[in-house]
C-alpha cells in the first residue's frame, strides 16, 4: 500500500487553500472547541448529523478531512496494485460529506469524469460544493454547481440510481443503523459497475462492519480486490482486527485546532474493495508493522492459508534486505515468502 511518487497522502494545493479562504478570520479558539466534542463524538461512535454549524464544518474540516483524505488515497494505492487496468469513467461517494474521497479519487483516476454525490448533512455538502467550485480540476468545478451532489438519505436515494464504475463510501457505514447495513451494502452493490470501495475507522468496531459487509458482498458474488488476499473468513480472532495506517502532516492551523504537538498524525482506518470481475491477487498482505530486530525480520501476514508469521534470520542476506523494505499494509507476493 505504499505511496507512489505521486499520489500523496496530503491535501492536494487547491483543496488546502480552500479550506484556508474559509477558515479566515474564524476564531481559532472556537474551532478547536468544536474539533474537540467532534472527537469524543467520534470516539463514542456518533455520526456527522451533528455537524450543522460553520464552525462544526470547519472544525470537522480541519480535523478529521485531512485523515479521511489519506486513508481514501491509500485504499486508492492498495487498488492499482491488484487492479492496474482499473479506469473508472463514473463515480458515486455515497455519504459524501465534503468529498473528500472524490478529491482523492480525482488524483488517482485521471480517467473519472462523471461524478455524483450523496449526503444527507446539509452544511458538509455546502461545503464541498464550495471546496469543488475552486477547485483546480475541471471535473471537480462541474460538481461545484450542485446538480450532481443529491441531498438526503442514502437508502432513500440509491435504489434505482444508475451504477457507476467505482463507488465509495468513506466512513459512511458508521452512520447507517445496525439493522439496516445489510440492506445499505446491497444497495451499495446494486449501485456498482465495477469496483465497491468501502473504509471504516480502524476501530474493532470498524473492522467488524467492514466484516459484515464483505460477507453479504462475498455471497453476492462480488470477488476480492483488497486488502485480503482471498475470500475466505477473516483468520483474525478477538481482540486482534485487521486495520491499517497511513501518516499525515499536520498544517499549522490543523495543529492549532487539534491542540497537537506532533508534526504528523497517524490515521487508522479498516476497508475492503471488491469487484465484478476477477482482481489480481494480493498474494499475502503485511498485517502490522514487521519486527525488525538484529538477528530476524518477523512478519505478520494475512494468506490464502491464513496468518502467518514470516521470519527471516539475517544470515538469509537477500530475505532480510526484502523484508526490511516492506511496510504495514503492503501486498507482497507469495514467492517472495
Amino acid at each position: 500500500m505504499r505511496l507512489s511518487p505521486d499520489l500523496s497522502p496530503d491535501l492536494p494545493p487547491d483543496l488546502k487553500a480552500g479550506l484556508d479562504r474559509l477558515a479566515h478570520g474564524m476564531s481559532r479558539k472556537a474551532l478547536a472547541e468544536r474539533a474537540a466534542e467532534q472527537s469524543r463524538t467520534y470516539r463514542a461512535g456518533g455520526g456527522s448529523h451533528r455537524i450543522a454549524t460553520i464552525d462544526d464544518v470547519l472544525a470537522y474540516a480541519f480535523t478529521r478531512l485531512p485523515a479521511t483524505y489519506a486513508a481514501a488515497v491509500a485504499v486508492f494505492n492498495a487498488m492499482q496494485e491488484t487492479m492496474p487496468a482499473f479506469r473508472p469513467r463514473s463515480l458515486l461517494d455515497v455519504g459524501a460529506g465534503p468529498g473528500t474521497a472524490v478529491f482523492a479519487a480525482v488524483q488517482a483516476f485521471e480517467t473519472v469524469g462523471d461524478i455524483r454525490l450523496i449526503d444527507a448533512n446539509t452544511g458538509l455538502r455546502n461545503l464541498a460544493l464550495t471546496l469543488m467550485a475552486a477547485a483546480d480540476s475541471e471535473t471537480l468545478r462541474r460538481v461545484g454547481d450542485g446538480q450532481s451532489y443529491r441531498h438526503g438519505n442514502a437508502l432513500t436515494l440509491l435504489p434505482g440510481m444508475e451504477p457507476a464504475d467505482l463507488v465509495v463510501a468513506n466512513y459512511a457505514a458508521g452512520e447507517i443503523a445496525d439493522r439496516e447495513l445489510a440492506r445499505f451494502t446491497q444497495l451499495l452493490w446494486g449501485a456498482t459497475a465495477g469496483a465497491l470501495v468501502i473504509i471504516e475507522p480502524g476501530t474493532p468496531e470498524g473492522h467488524g462492519r467492514v466484516l459484515r459487509m464483505r460477507g453479504e458482498l462475498i455471497a453476492a458474488g462480488a470477488h476480492m480486490a483488497a486488502p485480503c488476499p482471498h475470500a475466505l473468513a477473516c483468520p483474525l480472532q478477538p481482540p486482534d482486527w485487521c486495520h491499517f495506517a497511513q501518516r499525515l502532516a499536520r498544517s499549522r492551523d490543523h495543529l492549532r485546532i487539534k491542540g497537537a504537538q506532533v508534526p504528523f498524525e497517524d490515521e487508522k482506518f479498516s476497508y475492503v474493495v471488491l469487484t465484478r470481475g476477477v482482481a489480481r491477487s494480493a498474494g499475502a498482505r503485511v498485517l502490522a508493522p514487521p519486527n525488525i530486530a538484529k538477528a530476524a525480520a518477523t512478519t505478520k501476514l494475512c494468506t490464502k492459508d491464513g496468518v502467518v508469521l514470516d521470519i527471516a534470520a539475517r544470515r538469509d542476506a537477500g530475505s532480510y534486505r526484502q523484508r526490511k523494505s516492506w511496510r504495514w499494509g503492503d501486498g507482497v507476493k507469495v514467492n517472495e515468502i
